[in-house]
């Protein structure tokens, strides 16, 4: 995986260090609007997935990557819904909470899919498309 040198590695590693305070900025924000810190925060979080994959992957498909990141989140948000006490004990640390979330709600979905959106057209803006 890592074993080959790819440049842009670099660009998505500074664009990802970039990515995760901006998002906690905005989800934590005491400046913008109550509605649009779960929305922006949402979308911070799929473009950080996406970035991720490539930083990881570079070859990868980033039009699959973008799908795929969304679905996940998607099936991440539908996973919500079912709540085991093992599953539960793992959302009750900060890293379950943050890449698992705590409670389902619909409204989540359309931030997803922008999000995924967004990313994809951050990451062709990088060059990588």
């Amino acid at each position: 995986m890592f074993t080959k040198f790819y440049p842009i590695r670099l660009i998505f590693l500074a664009n990802i260090l970039a990515i995760v305070p901006l998002g906690y900025a905005i989800r934590f924000s005491h400046i913008l609007p109550e509605y649009f810190h779960d929305a922006g925060g949402s979308i911070a979080y799929q473009t950080f997935w996406i970035l991720l994959v490539l930083f990881i992957y570079p070859p990868a498909n980033l039009r699959l990557t973008a799908i795929w990141v969304c679905g996940g989140s998607c099936a991440i948000e539908f996973l919500q819904l079912y709540q085991p006490p093992w599953l539960q004990a793992i959302r009750a640390t900060l890293p379950g909470r943050l890449v698992l979330g705590t409670s389902f709600a619909w409204s989540d979905f359309p931030a997803y899919f922008v999000g995924s959106y967004l990313g994809w057209l951050w990451v062709r803006r990088l060059g990588r498309g």
